[in-house]
């Protein structure tokens, strides 16, 4: 039975831990300072919940090398720390943590250590790297790559038309973070929230899709002269996001108001909180589309995948936290199997190019209700 540490026990952290303890190959403990979140996963059959700081590297650390294998689930603010921490350890590590630092900084101290991480394995980044990963290495050469994806409530309500399945501040996070694309083979940056165009999707509808900075490894290890990648709101978020953004609400530096010193950034995100949670048994949905173009043999080749997920009924479990948290537990069974040894930190495109690999996730996936649907498309 493999030893097994979730770190962060919110929306993906806890689908996680419920999904690897349904196995009886794990036993799995996961750890989070929020007693509200340990004492609902308390119930869950072969869990252990516990109450653990995890802004302190030294209680990861602690945590880390007592097992066999580690999932990270936590804010953003904390993934990279976490990250070095788990490394230092020596313990295979999944990863899901939208970190704003550069992880592949850590690769060298993984080899050193002689142990393999793997982030950004949610939904995109993850899913949507993985099938970049497997496609490219079916191509003699690599030419486009689209990512569009998004998570939206089925319901769409005024003014804001979305709700978040975790801190609004992760959300503005995207909102502010310079995008990186690559163009004529060069990388460029544009802002977030950018370059807006609508799209059609058969089952949802049209949805605008604007520029975010989710291509992160991509524009290091697919040489592709195009690629981009773009976040799905329905129309009319983004132009909404775009006064806030540039009123000045979503500010990290303080500003004094009545003598009191205060963030934009965290009043908006408070106010913002109860606007953008779900109600109980409220229906969401995940949506991704990803194009690889290319030429193989001579002849004109498109990848196309094609991901929509609802929230489960039966289970009332979302679909962002299924399709985040799903890829992330599938790559940590494959660590934990010996499937992939190679030292070092890996974004998971690497892992879609060993064969076989991206296909047995994409299964697996399919086997959990998860609608996905890909086809090779040839031209002359």
């Amino acid at each position: 039975m493999k030893k097994t540490v979730v770190l962060g026990g919110g929306l993906i952290g806890a689908a996680m831990a419920r999904d690897l303890a349904a196995d009886p190959a794990y036993s799995v403990t996961v750890a989070d300072l929020s007693q509200e979140r340990l004492d609902r996963l308390a119930r869950v059959p072969n869990l252990a919940a516990l109450r653990a700081d995890l802004s302190d590297p030294d209680r990861i650390r602690e945590l880390a090398g007592g097992a066999d294998l580690v999932l990270g689930a936590l804010p953003s603010a904390l993934g990279f720390r976490a990250l070095a921490a788990v490394i230092e350890t020596a313990t295979p590590y999944s990863d899901i943590s939208f970190m704003p630092e550069d992880a592949l900084e850590l690769d060298s101290l993984a080899r050193e250590r002689g142990t393999v991480a793997v982030v950004d394995c949610g939904v995109a980044p993850g899913i949507s790297n993985l099938f970049v990963g497997a496609s490219s290495a079916r191509l003699d050469r690599v030419e486009r790559v689209e990512i569009y994806v998004g998570g939206l409530p089925r319901a769409r309500r005024w003014p804001y038309q979305y709700k978040a399945p975790f801190a609004p501040s992760d959300v503005i996070e995207e909102y502010t973070r310079p995008s990186r694309l690559v163009e004529a083979g060069r990388i460029v940056t544009r802002p977030a929230l950018s370059e807006p165009e609508l799209l059609d999707f058969p089952e949802v509808g049209t949805l605008e899709a604007f520029n975010t900075d989710g291509l992160r490894s991509l524009v290091r290890t697919i040489p592709a002269p195009w690629m981009k990648e773009k976040t799905l709101r329905y129309p009319g978020h983004v132009e909404l996001m775009r006064i806030l953004r540039e009123t000045g609400f979503f500010r990290k530096d303080e500003i004094e108001v009545r003598g009191a010193r205060v963030r934009p950034l965290d009043v908006t995100s408070r106010l913002l909180f109860p606007l953008w949670t779900y109600e109980e048994g409220e229906e969401e949905f995940t949506i991704l589309r990803v194009l690889v173009e290319g030429e193989r043999g001579g002849k004109r080749v498109r990848h196309h995948l094609d991901l929509l997920d609802r929230t489960d009924r039966a289970s009332g479990e979302t679909s962002m936290a299924r399709t985040t948290a799903y890829p992330a537990t599938l790559v940590a069974r494959m660590l934990a199997a010996g499937r992939f040894t190679r030292p070092g930190v890996h974004p998971p495109e690497v892992l879609g190019r060993e064969p076989g690999l991206a296909d047995e996730v994409l299964l697996a996936l399919r086997k959990r209700g998860i609608d996905i649907r890909t086809k090779v498309e040839e031209s002359p």
